[in-house]
């Protein structure tokens, strides 16, 4: 590190500070020396720019906190990941793996999903409580800690007794690193004396010196998830947030979301003040379920007041009830039940501030089709939280991508040939703005489908488990900087006037194509057409064209074209993220003294907002992130727009109804981001 610093060679830097960092959480002791030369140094970063100030404070107040007490950072990411009890470290943390079965073949699903379940058979709570132990009292006491008769004494124990000392052991980490006036000493006396009481009237100074040993960083808690349903992502993450039974079998599920199915509805919601609170109605709103009256004066008078009219009552899905969501406010971290303000005058008692105690690390595996689909689960994600919050306040949701490419595409969902290179546009985007990206994740977009598909032996099975498994963990453990990606909206129009307009997002790019004609009479007249006016069909596009000064420059273009491609990332570089590269086919035709010819040419621009239409209502296709799946037809029009932010585009709505002169953001809007961002996390984020 300090020869890349001299050496002005910053690309080193980030990479180097990674691997020491994740070197020294799983040590088994440190020098307080060498932990203050590497505080030091990140202290030195704090000076420069993004992303490198931001990784020097994260890791300069954690090694603060390391220097205080030894061990905190193995004790704090084993709890978290393995959702061990424990009040002073309620934090819990879940990697989701989401492949999807139609782009994948399925031995590379099978694969994996056995890999990462063989990978979480081999560890349970008992013995992620013994490694904190081990390592806590032996980052403490260094090679005077009698190693081998620790972990013996700990496997003879029972498992209460087990989980005793464990709770001993992470009161004794975390109070010395919560106080500011704590020592190491303190600290190192505290954990001596729980080494004599675990290990009995044994000297701390009569263990063999056998040097120090280090204690295996258990795999983190993985789940393989074959993406199959379009909600699957929620209700995954709320299940996270809020399970349904703690105790439930698997197959005692299905009736447990049946009793939670929704009877009741919302009558207020307490999302703007903080003393008022979502009530619960018992009052479905149709009239056959009001109950009988007993004096008919009484029953006129309130058929007078409130008349209703037969309805049908909608069944939803379990995990969209307002009974179960807000249930989860007696979960750590949710909203505590609010109390009516009394009448007294006496104000009520301020809510305590939310935490996210709850982290989901969802990685990707697939090319730019899954990351499209990610980014319409995205955009339905912040949707459902701009109506009801309620994964916002509790979870701490971060995403990541592994690109795989086999050999092969299936068929189903094929991206009309296009090369490994065009369907990995992100992870190239991402390998090119972090190399160490490049170097570590990028390599497994072939390696993963041979790894799959190599013949079964008795050594391939360990290996494959301990490789994917600890590059998958390494990458959602240490990749923390995002790379945050503008996702697009679209609006397409089409030719059937009695049809809706459709609205969906992209990630990656929008292709359009013309489309042929059912119809023999269309056909032949579109045969008649081309032979005039050559192949292809009229546009016109109105589109804001992006300048160097950042003014807005309107312009129209009418022509003739084969097709249009729009692309979000670019195919250079690291930069400009907010721009859509435009590549117009248009025809050009000629008249000459042997006839008439027709030649395609290219038309390329930049910008941000765009509308084509085609005024001889001929139709065209529009396909979505290369995905063949996401492909309208008939379509005659589109528009495409920076997608905007749910909450935004809600509060929004709210000041234009109470003010609907007033243009501009004014009061909670200006503060809301305005722009939907897809964050794809990396180890550096983006280098300058």
């Amino acid at each position: 590190l300090p020869q890349a610093e001299r050496g002005d060679l910053w690309h080193y830097i980030i990479p180097l500070l990674h691997t020491l960092m994740y070197t020294l959480i799983q040590a088994p002791c440190i020098p307080d020396e060498l932990c203050a030369r590497v505080y030091d140094f990140c202290k030195r970063l704090l000076t420069l720019p993004k992303p490198f100030c931001t990784i020097g404070l994260d890791y300069a107040s954690r090694l603060k906190v390391e220097r205080t007490a030894p061990g905190t950072l193995y004790q704090r990411m084993v709890i978290s990941e393995q959702s061990l009890p424990s009040a002073p470290c309620p934090h819990q943390e879940k990697i989701f793996i989401f492949a999807d079965p139609e782009l994948l073949p399925e031995a590379i699903c099978k694969a994996l999903a056995t890999d990462t379940e063989a990978a979480q058979v081999s560890q349970s709570p008992r013995g992620c409580m013994s490694c904190v132990v081990t390592h806590a009292l032996q980052a403490a006491l260094g090679d005077t800690c009698d190693i081998h008769g620790l972990r013996a004494r700990l496997q003879a124990l029972p498992p209460g007794d087990v989980e005793h000392w464990f709770q001993q052991v992470v009161a004794a980490v975390e109070g010395a690193g919560s106080e500011a006036g704590s020592d190491r000493g303190q600290h190192t006396a505290w954990l001596e004396r729980i080494y004599h009481g675990l290990l009995g009237s044994l000297p701390a100074g009569s263990a063999p010196r056998e040097g120090l040993q280090g204690t295996p960083l258990p795999n983190p808690s993985i789940s393989f998830h074959l993406w199959t349903e379009d909600e699957q992502l929620w209700k995954e993450l709320v299940l996270f947030v809020r399970p349904l039974s703690q105790s439930c079998e698997p197959e005692c599920l299905g009736q447990d979301l049946e009793r939670l199915e929704m009877q009741d509805i919302l009558a207020g919601c307490g999302c703007c003040e903080p003393s008022r609170f979502s009530v619960l109605s018992t009052d479905s709103g149709i009239e056959r379920d009001l109950p009988a009256q007993e004096e008919p004066g009484a029953a006129d008078t309130e058929r007078s007041r409130l008349h209703r009219k037969g309805g049908i009552k909608k069944k939803l899905s379990p995990l969209d009830s307002v009974a179960f969501l807000q249930a989860g406010s007696a979960v750590p971290g949710g909203k505590p039940p609010g109390k009516l303000p009394s009448s007294s005058g006496t104000p009520p008692e301020p809510a305590a501030p939310r935490q996210r105690l709850h982290t989901a690390r969802v990685v990707l595996l697939g090319d730019d089709r899954i990351l499209g689909r990610l980014a319409r689960a995205f955009h339905s994600l912040r949707k459902r939280e701009a109506r009801r919050v309620f994964l916002t306040p509790r979870l701490n949701l971060q995403f990541y991508h592994i690109p795989v490419v086999p050999g092969q595409p299936r068929p189903a969902a094929a991206a009309d040939h296009a090369g490994p290179e065009e369907l990995c546009e992100v992870a190239g985007y991402l390998g090119r703005a972090d190399p160490w990206y490049e170097s570590n994740i990028n390599t497994l977009c072939h390696m993963i489908p041979k790894l799959a598909t190599m013949p079964a032996s008795p050594s391939r099975a360990l290996v494959t488990d301990l490789f994917l498994t600890d590059v998958i963990a390494y990458y959602a453990r240490m990749g923390t900087q995002p790379v945050c990606f503008q996702l697009h909206s679209v609006k397409v129009l089409f030719r059937d006037p009695a049809q809706d307009p459709a609205e969906d997002v992209f990630l990656t790019e929008l292709l359009t194509q013309v489309q042929d004609s059912p119809s023999h009479r269309e056909l032949s007249t579109t045969k008649r057409k081309s032979a005039l006016d050559g192949p292809g069909i009229d546009l016109t596009l109105t589109y804001r064209k992006v300048v160097l000064s950042d003014r807005q420059k309107e312009l129209a273009l009418s022509l003739r074209s084969t097709g249009l491609l729009m692309k979000a990332i670019p195919a250079e570089g690291a930069e400009d993220l907010g721009c859509l590269s435009v590549t117009i086919t248009e025809i050009i035709r000629t008249n000459n003294l042997a006839g008439r010819s027709f030649s395609a040419v290219a038309n390329r621009f930049k910008t941000r907002r765009i509308k084509i239409r085609s005024p001889e209502q001929r139709p065209f296709t529009v396909r979505l992130d290369k995905d063949s799946r996401r492909t309208y037809r008939d379509v005659i029009g589109l528009e495409v727009s920076p997608c905007l932010e749910p909450s935004y585009c809600l509060q929004k709505t709210r000041t234009t109804k109470v003010s609907p002169q007033q243009t501009e953001d004014v009061g909670l809007v200006k503060y809301l981001p305005k722009s939907l961002l897809l964050p794809i996390n990396t180890f550096a984020g983006v280098i300058p």
